[in-house]
């Protein structure tokens, strides 16, 4: 029964970092960045210097890796039950969040990494065509973050949604 708990306490407390975090980044963080300006790099950087890109995805594998033990758990291997109104909504749920993941992780943490390593670089560059590429290849990954996060942030609220209302389903 402790373990029970202690897998329930981490799904739901992770995930509640998890989805609060990149709620948070898609609505707020990415457009203040922008708005800064070139001074948004420096917001970027100092938060990947606090290791925000390793831990909400660490957060979202333990949330994902206690959610399948739960959800392994209340079903008890019986497939009749995955069929059943909480199965199914625990199932969609579940289906969204790591859709979220899988983007989150290889569409806009790589995209954010690779922005923040070319932004980096940009000021060593001297004024001309190279510079001007770099600077426009940077605002392109940016919005792949942006329009990423925007994603997961769906799916994540998504997959929120539909664990709490499984029990009532």
């Amino acid at each position: 029964m402790l373990l029970l708990i202690l897998l329930r306490l981490t799904h739901i407390l992770f995930g509640i970092f998890w989805v609060g975090t990149v709620v948070f980044i898609a609505l707020y963080l990415i457009p203040s960045v922008r708005d800064a300006g070139p001074d948004g790099a420096k917001i970027m950087q100092a938060l990947q210097r606090r290791h925000v890109l390793e831990i909400v995805p660490a957060a979202a594998l333990l949330t994902i890796l206690s959610g399948l033990w739960l959800f392994w758990h209340d079903s008890a291997g019986h497939a009749d039950w995955a069929r059943s109104p909480m199965g199914m909504s625990l199932s969609l749920g579940a289906l969204s969040a790591i859709v979220g993941f899988v983007i989150g992780v290889f569409v806009m943490r790589a995209a954010t990494i690779q922005a923040g390593r070319l932004a980096a670089t940009l000021d060593a560059l001297p004024q001309g065509p190279e510079k001007d590429a770099r600077a426009a290849r940077i605002q392109r990954l940016r919005l792949r973050a942006a329009v990423s996060a925007r994603w997961v942030a769906a799916l994540l609220t998504l997959a929120a949604a539909f664990m709490a209302v499984a029990r009532y389903a």
